[in-house]
């Protein structure tokens, strides 16, 4: 089941594309759907390298893990399991968590569409998974993160996924201010 799960959560990221490239302008359709599809392969590279051991390595100050413990999935296979989750593989439970992680800076494309340039996103997108979706992912799923250690339960992601997302959308449509409507030729 948490195979399909992860292919279910994975299937989300386009179907956001696709939803967001239908609520564009024609002339930036492919960019905003590109920036759905970048978030796939960008926060994956990002998640394997280091972000993982961000988010679930051995806790520094139950705001952070160590990203040395799970540097290139190191140490992350099918014979070992996350402590919360001993009846599930390690690697499973990695590629899940990844996948949560891949659609929250797409989510916040939305609130930016057609208004940031595409090495922008992406630039926003690594700096977005490595100080604000690690650490808050830590804080909160981590038996050690401050957060879990106060009872918070997030078990479908509402504080890690949506809650960060829509800060950083509003945050982000804050700073870009306005958008800039385009007169449309009604004889078109």
């Amino acid at each position: 089941w948490m195979i399909v799960a992860t292919a279910f959560v994975l299937l989300m990221t386009p179907g956001l594309g696709f939803f967001y490239g239908g609520m564009v302008g024609k002339k930036n359709v492919i960019s905003t759907m590109l920036q759905s599809f970048m978030a796939m392969v960008i926060v994956t590279i990002l998640w394997v390298v280091v972000a993982f051991g961000l988010a679930f390595g051995p806790s520094i100050g139950g705001i952070i893990g160590n990203p040395s413990y799970n540097l290139f999935f190191e140490g992350v296979g099918t014979s070992t399991a996350w402590s919360l989750a001993p009846t599930i593989p390690f690697m499973l439970f990695a590629l899940f968590q990844a996948k949560f992680a891949i659609i929250t800076p797409a989510l916040i494309t939305g609130a930016f569409a057609e208004r940031v340039r595409f090495w922008a996103y992406l630039l926003f997108m690594v700096l977005f998974i490595i100080f604000i979706y690690s650490p808050l992912a830590h804080m909160t799923w981590h038996p050690d993160g401050v957060f879990f250690k106060m009872g918070v339960l997030d078990f479908a992601g509402g504080t890690v996924v949506h809650m960060s997302a829509g800060w950083a959308a509003l945050a982000g449509a804050i700073f870009l201010g306005k958008r800039k409507v385009q007169k449309v030729n009604p004889e078109i």
